[in-house]
Parts: C-alpha cells; structure tokens; sequence
C-alpha cells in the first residue's frame, strides 16, 4: 500500500514537465531499487525511510530538474545507509547518477560542530568542492536537508540544535548565492525556530496579531494600485509579499529596529509583461504615491550575483508605508527558484552534467569563478577561503569603464579589483582611476564606482606590501602565487649558478636529467633539474655535496682533509677545505675546526644566505646575508660558509607581528604557529593608542621552508598587518 501511495506523490510531482516513457522508466527503476533496498528501514518518525527519499525528489521536482538529478535524490541515501556499492549504481543508472550519490554520501559523513572552527571549515571545503565538480550534487544536498528540518521535531535537543546551527551557517548561505530564495526562507525559518524558539514564538505573536490590520492595509492598497494600473493599459497581476519570521529578526537585530519600526512587513509585488512595463510602472507609482527617499533600488539594471532582477521603492499611503516590488513574470520565476529556474529541464535538450554546468556557469558569474579557482588552486584551503569571503560576503558591486558588474566584498580595493578581472592585470597595476579620479590602490571601492585600472608592462610586480592593500582571498592568493613563484625563480637561478662554479673550478664534465636528479635525490623531495637547483639556492644542499652523488665520488675525501692540515696558512686561505661544524650545521671554507657561532641579531635559520665574520675572542660569527650589521663589518674578515645537510637541527629565530587589537588574536596567532612545523619559545605583547597591538615571537623551525608555513599561516588571520623577521 505504502509503495504505491508513496510513488503516486513522486509521479504527480513529475508529470507537469516529464511525459517520454523511458524517462519515466527510469524513475520507476530507481523508485523500485530504493524502495526495495530501504524496505527495512524507518525514520526516527516511525515512517517507512522510503517517504524520505519520495519528499526529496517532489521538491526537486518542483524545480523541474532533470531526470538524473531526480534520480539521485530518490538515491541518495542508497550507498551510506545500505550494503549498496558504488558499481552496482553506476551498472544501473550511469556514472552521472553514481558520481551525484557518491558526492552526496561524502558530504553526509561529515560532522559538524559550529563551537570547532576546524571542521567546520572542512565541511566547507568538501561542500565547495562538491559544487564546483557538479551543481546538482548541492541540490540534491539541499533538499534533502529541507526534508530533515521539516522532520527535526523527531530528533533528541542536542542534534536538533546542531542540525540547526549547520543549516544556517553553511546551506543558507548557499542557497541565498543560488537564488533559490523560498527555500532559504523556509529553511531559516526552521532552523531559526529550533536555535531561537523564545525569540521565534515572539515574532511569530506579533506577525500574527497584526495579521488583521496588515491584511486589511495591503488590500487597500492592492486597490489603489490595481486602479491606478488599469488606467493606463496595464496587463498586471499583484500579490502580497510575506517576509519569513527569520528575515524579521535578523532586519531586527542587525539594525536595532522595533518591531513596528520596520517598514517592508506592508509589501506588494506587480508582475507586468515587459521590462520597459516595470519602468512604466514605477514612474506611474511614483506619481501617485509619496516615494521615501534613498529607498530606490534598480536590480534590473544591476542585478544582485544570484541573478535576482526587480525594481524596488518604498512609498507612504494612508500614513502608512509601503515596499512595492516591481518585476516580470520570468524575473519572479527566478526570484523564487533561482538558477534552478534556467535549467528547468525540457524533455528534447540534454541534461548532461557539462550541460548544465555552462548553464549554471553562464547565468552566475561567481559559480564559473568557483570553477576556474578550482581548476587553478592547488589548495583546498585557498578555494575556500577564496569561496566563503569573495563569493558568499560579496555586497560590493562596482563597473569596469565597459559597464560590467563586479561583485566584490566588503572592504575591497583596486588591487582586488584588478585581480578579479585577470590575474596579469593585477600583476602589471601600477594604478587606479575611480569615477574619474585617481585613487591610491588602498582605496575602499563603495557601491556605483566605477575603476578603471593602468598597468604598464615594465611594472615590477606584486610586493609584500601588496598583502597588506589587497582584501579578498582570491587576489592574496595569486600575490602569494607570484611572490612565491619569484623566489623559487631567483633561488634556482643563484643554485644553478653556485652549482655551474663549483663544477668548473673542478674541472668536471656533468651531464643531467630530470631522471638522474629524481633517482639520486628523490629521498630529499628533489625530482628534476630545478628542484636540484632550488635546494642548492636555499643552501639547504651545497654544491659540493650534489656533486658528490652526481658523479658517484667523494670530491671532497678524508685524505684531502688530513693535507690540508699540513697546509701553510697562505694554502689554506687559498683552498677549497671545508669543516662541517655538527651543533650548528655548518661548514667553514679554508679554515680548520675554528669556534663558530649563529649570530644573535638575525638569527640565521637553514636555508638563510649568510656569510661568516671573523672576531676577536669569538672566532667565526655567521650572520643572515641580509643582516644590518653585515654593512659595518671590516671586508677583508668575511668569509665564505654554508649549511650542512642535516634535517634535524632546529634553529630559533624573531619576528615581529603588527595586529589588529581584538579578542583571541594572540591566541590564533599562538594555535597558528603550533598547527605548523614550528615551536614557540617565547611571546610578547602590547598595544598602542591606534589599537594596533604588537607581538614579538621567539619561534623555532628546522629550515627557511618551515618558516615560509609558518609565516603564511599566521598572515591568513584576519587582523594581522605585517609580519617581519627581526634582523
């Protein structure tokens, strides 16, 4: 009985939009799998679990998705909750179907814990990745997860309210980019009842006692407009527009506002047939009604990321005030349904994943972002970053000189400008030109601007300094790319150099390979010519010693140690021996077993460039290349040194941390260094009259890399403005 009750609903549900046969066929055969392989299972409810599954594919279908995306919500549990396999879906139903649960199944393995920043921003990463590798994967999520909150009463108070907190941290907002606005209402109704029911039930009261008087006002001025609408030839519909209790409370809390202070619970919206209607329209309403200023927005001509297209205005009527909302029928269409509503399936177009994806991609801007980031990004962490601060935070809105859109986020400037727009123009800015007028490249961008960027193919580049200008991950990410990048390019450039030197002074015929360089070094990470270069750059390898595996010899030999003991003084100093000091990891050139030393000022690390000076008492000092003191030294006492290839030496060293003065930022700056290869010795902080606060690290790293981790960590908080070594 139950089987075929629950099939008629789904069947009902469909046959607005799907009629072939073998569509239909399809569904029926994954209906039939699911009901069968879940035929001993039940909700927390008591019901069959089959109801489940049903209730996700209904409301897919209301958004009339295409066969495979039904398909895969009436499967969605299949692979977690039963002995099902992942080949037996794909047999059956096709890889499309398979990859679509398969991605589902990840995402529901999750936990979620809102008070553990760590897994939540996990299961962020998993969601983004989900949804740039297939679209229908989130909708999918997405109903299904509407069916769990519209059945939480079912659950003990502990998962209710996690479930809860996950809803609105995390498919809210997603919901919200997709446009899908009915369903985001309804779920942060629903989570919003069972993290805030006191507040819930309040506003639930005072919605309700005004129920009377708000109908009888808006039906007045349904009136008013339909009079005024038919006058002048309108074809029209008009609706009244419920605001979700949840959306009340946020308008509320955010702006401080009583509840009778706010002004869109009275709201109509006209529906008209043409675009140039709705201006029609709008300038009729306004010659008619007080409009209140500063309340008008044009979201036709500029619409929101999410696709969302209206003409807003808030007008005085009766006393009493008025949003009125002003849209066509395809514009309403996409209000509710959001993207969805462009890729309603048509029973002769294809529904493949790609598909879909250039239509999804072609509509919303942002999500072909997310595509090409993904594509590009080697981390998961930068993708997003780049996807919950750019693209879920966006509510700036700028032009190009060409009159195209750019949504960017609070806060943003030229250079985040720049490098939305391609990453060469970020790199080769050199300026910006705001409405006309130049700006500095720290300028916050504010909503109407219009930037304009000069670049100059003889730029130098992104600085460190850039890190500080730019706000959006996605444009510190490609300066870190590109400082990074010139680094590597620099220090395989000077170890290429070293490493040619040494080979001629010895008057060695050297062939490589990336092959030869992989065999021999791959133990040390090394697997090509570059990758050999870069390490002899870092002075985490020395010449002498890539040489010696190169050629299968000892250049350097224990017989050549013993002459050179032997050796005059003017012999040495004109040699080639070279003492490796074990405690410190390092070698001396042309000197035997001297007193050697890491200076304190700089503190070289592994991986350093540095220079050995010769003093009185001390013996050999070895100071970072870099370091002020270097420039005060007597010449004729400096002398060459490098780093041994030991791995296991730890060295210590300072840095110097300018911050934003806010609650936990010691302690993230703290948790930063710790979760990286590095150990904290020593910390210090204080805070000046600018609220700026200063904190002084003593950190101990194996090498010049770890470091780089290091620093790159504590420079993705928020509120951190510098960060420098202290040399």
């Amino acid at each position: 009985m139950i089987k075929e009750q629950t099939y008629e609903l789904l069947a009902k549900a469909i046959s607005p939009y799907l009629t072939k046969q073998d569509h239909l066929d399809f569904i029926r055969k994954a209906y039939d799998f699911a009901y069968d392989r879940h035929s001993t299972q039940l909700r927390k409810s008591g019901q069959p679990y089959i109801v489940h599954p049903v209730d996700v594919a209904v409301t897919l279908a209301e958004y009339q998705v295409d066969p495979i995306t039904i398909v895969s919500g009436l499967l969605h549990d299949i692979l977690e909750d039963t002995d099902t396999k992942y080949d037996e879906v794909k047999q059956l139903f096709g890889e499309e179907v398979a990859d679509i649960v398969e991605g589902l199944t990840k995402l529901h393995l999750l936990t979620y814990e809102g008070t553990k920043a760590s897994v939540q921003v996990k299961n962020h990463q998993k969601m983004v990745l989900a949804m740039a590798k297939d679209i229908r994967v989130i909708f999918v999520k997405l109903a299904d997860r509407l069916n769990n909150m519209r059945t939480l009463s079912h659950l003990d108070s502990e998962r209710r309210l996690r479930i809860s907190r996950e809803t609105l941290d995390i498919f809210t907002p997603i919901a919200h980019r997709l446009g899908m606005y009915r369903l985001k209402a309804e779920l942060e109704d629903l989570a919003f009842k069972h993290l805030y029911p006191e507040e819930f039930g309040q506003i639930a009261r005072l919605i309700r006692d005004q129920k009377g008087q708000r109908e009888f006002d808006v039906k007045q001025m349904n009136k008013d407009l339909e009079e005024l609408l038919k006058i002048e030839n309108f074809h029209f519909q008009i609706a009244g527009r419920i605001k979700n209790i949840y959306s009340v409370y946020r308008k509320m809390t955010m702006k401080h506002l009583e509840f009778e202070e706010i002004n869109d619970l009275l709201a109509l919206r006209i529906i008209v047939d043409t675009i140039s209607d709705c201006y029609r329209a709008i300038g009729i309403v306004h010659s008619k009604f007080i409009p209140v200023p500063g309340r008008f927005k044009d979201y036709i001509a500029m619409p929101k990321p999410n696709m969302y297209q209206s003409l807003h205005t808030t007008v005085v009527s009766h006393g009493k005030i008025y949003e009125i909302q002003i849209r066509t029928k395809q514009m309403d269409e996409i209000a509710e349904k959001g993207v969805a509503a462009h890729w309603a399936y048509k029973e002769h177009q294809s529904s493949s994943r790609k598909s879909i994806e250039d239509i999804v991609s072609s509509k919303l801007r942002w999500y072909s972002e997310l595509i090409k980031y993904t594509e590009e990004s080697n981390s998961e962490e930068d993708l997003l970053n780049i996807f919950t601060d750019d693209i879920l935070n966006a509510n700036v809105y700028v032009f190009t000189p060409n009159g195209d859109i750019i949504d960017l986020s609070a806060g943003a400037t030229p250079l985040d400008f720049a490098f939305r727009i391609h990453t060469k123009i970020g790199e080769k800015t050199v300026g910006a030109i705001v409405n006309g007028k130049i700006v500095p490249l720290d300028y916050t961008l504010k909503t109407g601007d219009v930037v304009e960027i000069k670049t100059s193919q003889n730029a130098v580049g992104p600085n460190d300094n850039w890190l500080k200008l730019a706000k959006t991950s996605n444009a510190r990410s490609k300066i870190k790319n590109f400082l990074n990048k010139q680094r590597r390019d620099f220090l395989i450039s000077k170890g290429k150099e070293e490493l040619e030197k040494e080979v001629a002074s010895r008057h060695i015929i050297l062939t490589l390979s990336d092959k030869q360089c992989k065999d021999l070094f791959e133990n040390k990470g090394i697997k090509s010519i570059e990758d050999l270069y870069y390490e002899i750059g870092k002075n985490i390898m020395s010449p002498i010693s890539a040489i010696n595996h190169l050629t299968g010899k000892e250049i350097v030999t224990e017989e050549m140690l013993i002459a050179e003991i032997n050796k005059t003084p003017e012999q040495k100093r004109s040699g080639k021996l070279r003492t490796l000091h074990d405690d410190i990891n390092i070698i001396v050139e042309g000197l035997t077993n001297p007193s050697v030393k890491l200076a304190n000022c700089c503190t070289p690390i592994m991986g350093d460039d540095i220079v050995g000076y010769v003093t009185k008492g001390t013996g050999i000092v070895v100071h970072r290349v870099e370091c002020k003191n270097v420039e005060t030294f007597i010449k004729d006492r400096l002398l060459d040194v490098f780093w041994g290839e030991s791995t296991t030496k730890k060295y210590e060293t300072n840095l110097r941390i300018t911050v934003l003065n806010r609650d936990n930022i010691l302690a993230e700056i703290i948790n930063s260094v710790t979760s990286s290869k590095g150990k904290l010795n020593q910390v210090s902080a204080q805070v000046n009259r600018s609220k700026e606060g200063l904190i002084k690290l003593k950190v101990e790293v194996g090498n010049l890399m770890e470091l780089d981790s290091v620093l790159l960590n504590i420079q993705k908080i928020k509120g951190v403005y510098s960060i420098e070594r202290v040399c």
